[in-house]
């Protein structure tokens, strides 16, 4: 058997073929490094630190196609990470080119400032991607809940029938949590995710040196500097602090991925529910080969929401441990560092490829309002007890009222609505008509359409927002 591997998502269909694995694989991880390198080279030469032809050879040098990528992962169990071995294949590349270049390849440099500033720089293009994606999901929503304000179906608590709500609500809620998914994560990617710089134990002391000996003004201001540009070349923002142990960054990126992922696994779970044969309120958007079983022809099963929620329940797992990174002892972490690249990059692949998945499901989802009616009409009325519960009240009393309605709701002998006209207790109190529109869902609903254009407001306020902002 080779020694060789290939992790493709075989594993993990939510994102096998998204945009969000090709930006996190081991080819985008090696690259970003690289491209890491060069930023620091261009900004230590914006100081003065690094002549400008060495610079050229580093960029040039500075491509993954170049280097073993197979062969660096293997040479990186030597020093526990990739990044020795990163720049040592890196300085060859570049003597190649340029003799006199490779001097100035990773100056003053650390592994963990290089492999940090990559993992920001991917995370942040993922999280460009996820918000992308939550704002088809919300422009889908909106529409939803626009166009179903007014559609009657059944409210469920604790998997029964409650009272009437309407679709237009449902979706609103969804829309609600996608819009605080795309809260959390424009915060994050704006003002979060940091360049990382900080030397061998975070006081930029080789920077500094490396700034003297090359005759740079500045002495220990150096370092401020070099954070600036360093940040500026990467388009990261600049650091108040080396964090090569205060892993705050790392703890945000598991927070709003689990938020993102658990947002939109709720939505999956309702479209599940809702699309169950005996149920058919909806269905998911049609697709060659998607939904199909191996053994049963008939089927068709909820195969993006299932994705979804298969990223909603693994996603708080690669949470947990990037939580834990902040038990960073010292200056450097021994295995605490290490233990965070896998479940970053697998939360990167979960969010991302859930993202892209709700945005198709959202896009295409099928609504089945006579389905819903009709389920709305199983009980016969008994959707609406509470609020002949609320009528009674005043006649019978609040707790002989509540008895009596769940009496009849219980009894199964009979429609509900027929049940109630003939019992005793009601005998004279009210007439059929009233009956008739005390009983009908549709009359019951509420400020559910209020809520609807609340919630479609605030919609409507962030594409203001996004219009205007450069």
């Amino acid at each position: 058997m080779s020694n060789h591997a290939t992790d493709s998502g075989l594993l993990a269909p939510v994102w096998a073929g998204t945009d969000a694995a090709c930006l996190v694989s081991d080819e985008a991880w090696l690259q970003a490094m690289l491209d890491v390198e060069v930023a620091l080279a261009r900004a230590q030469a914006r100081l003065g630190v690094v002549p400008p032809s060495a610079l050229t050879a580093i960029a040039e040098a500075a491509r993954a196609d170049r280097l073993d990528l197979v062969d660096l992962a293997v040479r990186a169990r030597g020093a526990a990470n990739p990044v020795v071995a990163l720049v040592q294949a890196l300085t060859a590349q570049v003597a190649r080119i340029d003799p006199a270049a490779a001097e100035y390849v990773h100056r003053g440099g650390t592994s963990q400032d290089i492999l940090d500033s990559a993992a920001m720089v991917l995370a942040a293009r993922v999280l460009a991607g996820t918000e992308r994606d939550l704002l088809r999901c919300a422009d889908a929503l909106a529409g939803l809940a626009r166009e179903h304000r007014s559609t009657a179906m059944a409210g469920r608590t604790m998997a029964q029938h409650a009272v009437p709500i309407t679709f237009g609500l449902k979706a609103a809620g969804w829309l609600t949590l996608v819009l605080d998914a795309l809260d959390r994560v424009r915060q994050l990617t704006e003002s979060g995710l940091p360049a990382q710089l900080g030397g061998a134990a975070g006081t930029l002391a080789s920077y500094v040196e490396y700034a003297r000996i090359a005759g740079v003004p500045g002495g220990p201001n150096h370092g401020a500097d070099l954070m600036a540009a360093f940040a500026d070349e990467l388009g990261r923002p600049e650091p108040v602090a080396p964090w090569h142990t205060i892993r705050t960054p790392l703890a945000d990126i598991g927070a709003v991925v689990a938020f993102v992922t658990g947002a939109l696994g709720k939505l999956a779970l309702d479209v599940q529910g809702m699309s169950r044969t005996e149920v058919g309120e909806l269905a998911e958007p049609a697709a060659e080969g998607r939904g199909v079983s191996s053994a049963m022809p008939q089927k068709r099963n909820p195969v993006l929401a299932t994705l979804i929620v298969s990223a909603a329940r693994q996603t708080p797992l690669c949470a947990a441990a990037l939580s834990q990174a902040l038990l960073a002892e010292d200056e450097r972490s021994a295995g605490g560092w290490h233990a965070e690249w896998q479940p970053l990059r697998e939360a990167l692949r979960l969010v991302g490829g859930a993202a892209a998945t709700a945005a198709d499901l959202c896009e295409g989802l099928q609504v089945f309002p006579d389905r819903m009616r009709a389920n709305l009409d199983l009980t016969g009325g008994a959707v609406v007890s509470e609020r002949l519960g609320a009528v009674l009240a005043p006649m019978l009393g609040k707790a002989t009222a509540k008895k009596l309605l769940g009496g009849v709701a219980l009894a199964g002998t009979g429609p509900f609505a027929q049940t109630l006209s003939a019992t005793p207790e009601l005998a004279g109190r009210l007439d059929a008509g009233e009956l008739v529109e005390l009983l009908d869902p549709t009359r019951y609903l509420g400020s559910a359409q209020l809520i609807v254009e609340r919630v479609v407001a605030r919609y409507e306020s962030v594409l203001t927002c996004d219009l205007g902002r450069p």
